[in-house]
């Protein structure tokens, strides 16, 4: 028993060593690409230099080790179990009677550990430091408007305006009333509004206060608008009309991407969402997902010992981890693919999001099964 025991926790050590190298090894790698991509982009852009470039891809690296995690579970088990089969560890170990589910619990517990850190405590880091750098690739590296805040039932949304001068924006605040009919396209309401009309030069030029506006295509239609000019006196009451190029669809599309919220600000967002008529499918997905994180994280130490211990006494190692990164590589384009079919609302969110790692968890248990007693 204190052998096991033993056995276990160095087994755990070593995949804990291996994966920890690899999520920092492929985190590294993957945001220097991402970096030169971000170079690329701002070479155009004068304001843009070098050290702006260089904290956008910073604030990026959490959520890009969020999304390697999974692979460098994989990779990191995969070498960590070749390393120890190598070197005749495990062999002797199943020799002596040592079951691999005993030595295999160790490793188990590590990915569980990673999934729910990942979930837990990285997600609200990353999506904080993802959303501040979605905003400074915006103001620096993309052009336009749209939705910038939806927080406490009020809609925050930035438009053109050169109505009043050239290169004007006009910021709309409202709270969102629910699609008018049951049509896509259909008008959108906000009541409550309060719109600041600014000038290229960041100064306000008029506020306007009213108690609803109403989107119709190419236009605001502002009702009772009380306009508040540079001299700051009301004028009367009164139908106002504000030119736009945003639609219902633009909207939703431009809302808070479920990449910046985290695991635990979700299911708020999701009903406020709801609550505004919106659709929350995307987001139900991204939380369905997080959900199956740490069971993914398992899904992939299991994997990782299933083809790495399969047929280390009879060679074809190579072959075997190869196969075994082609088993991951399947599982993240069966995840795109699901992904799709729920956003689309083809599929069941919750089977979008669980079925590949339903599908990969049947397929590490049929291979250690077949490994331990076929």
């Amino acid at each position: 028993m204190i052998v096991a025991k033993t056995l276990t926790f160095y087994v755990a050590r070593r995949f804990l060593a291996a994966t920890a190298g690899m999520l920092l090894a492929l985190t590294l790698l993957v945001s220097m690409f991402d970096f030169i991509e971000l170079l690329r982009r701002a070479a155009t852009r004068p304001d843009a230099g070098f050290a702006l470039v260089a904290s956008i891809a910073g604030l990026r690296m959490p959520f890009v080790g969020l999304q390697i995690m999974p692979f460098a579970i994989l990779l990191g088990g995969l070498l960590a179990f070749w390393r120890l089969t190598r070197s005749s560890e495990l062999i002797v170990a199943r020799a002596a009677g040592i079951s691999a589910w005993g030595f295999l619990s160790g490793p188990l517990a590590v990915a569980l550990g990673f999934g729910l850190i990942a979930i837990m405590a990285v997600s609200p880091i990353s999506s904080a430091m993802l959303a501040r750098a979605e905003r400074l690739d915006a103001s620096y590296l993309r052009a336009g408007g749209g939705v910038t805040a939806l927080a406490g039932g009020r809609l925050w949304l930035r438009q053109g305006d050169s109505g009043l001068e050239p290169g004007g924006v006009a910021v709309i605040s409202g709270r969102p009333a629910r699609l008018l009919g049951t049509d896509r396209l259909a008008d959108f309401s906000l009541t409550e509004v309060t719109i600041w009309r600014i000038s290229a030069g960041g100064s306000a030029m008029a506020r306007i206060e009213a108690p609803r506006a109403t989107l119709r295509p190419g236009r605001w239609e502002v009702e009772e608008a009380t306009i508040f000019g540079g001299d700051r006196l009301p004028r009367p009451p009164a139908r106002f009309v504000l030119p736009t190029d945003l639609t219902p669809d633009r909207i939703e599309n431009s809302f808070a991407s479920p990449d910046t919220l985290s695991f635990w600000a979700l299911p708020d967002f999701i009903a406020i969402l709801e609550q505004a008529g919106f659709s929350a499918l995307r987001h139900r997905l991204q939380f369905q997902s997080m959900l199956s994180t740490p069971v993914l994280a398992i899904t992939m130490a299991l994997l990782a010992a299933g083809f790495s211990m399969r047929n280390s006494r009879r060679g074809g190692v190579a072959q075997t981890i190869a196969a075994g990164v082609a088993a991951g590589f399947g599982l993240f384009v069966l995840d795109r693919i699901t992904g799709e079919f729920g956003e689309s609302g083809t599929l069941p969110v919750w089977l979008a999001a669980w079925a590949p790692t339903a599908t990969g968890l049947l397929l590490a248990l049929a291979l250690l099964l077949h490994l331990e007693d076929g």
